[in-house]
């Protein structure tokens, strides 16, 4: 059974920082590409940033262009996603995402909420 559990939301002033995680399990992880991706109230799911099995970094850089850093270690089959100088648009539910072998698995999402 595939499971992607999102851990470190909460609740954050405007400019501070949360680290999200997304611990992986029944999969392949090295095998799989890792993403982030939210859904603020009312909006469609967006994409945030993804860590390929091959070591490839892709930012939705319009959003969060040098502010979100994401890092994975394939030891503890985590996946992980710095958030620094949060504003009140960050805030929504983050998701990862599992993409690999014809595959696809969501997390069941964490909440980020950035007060101003």
């Amino acid at each position: 059974q595939v499971q992607l559990v999102e851990s470190g939301g909460g609740l954050v002033q405007a400019g501070g920082s949360l680290r999200l995680s997304c611990a992986a399990s029944g999969i392949t992880f090295s095998s799989y590409t890792m993403g982030w991706f939210r859904q603020a109230p009312g909006n469609e799911r967006e994409f945030v940033a993804r860590f390929s099995w091959s070591g490839t970094i892709t930012y939705n850089t319009v959003s969060v262009k040098g502010r979100f850093t994401i890092t994975r270690d394939n030891a503890k089959n985590t996946v992980y996603l710095q958030m620094n100088s949060l504003k009140p648009e960050d805030t929504a539910v983050y998701y990862c995402k599992a993409d690999g072998l014809g595959n696809s698995y969501w997390g069941q999402g964490t909440q980020v909420t950035v007060s101003s």
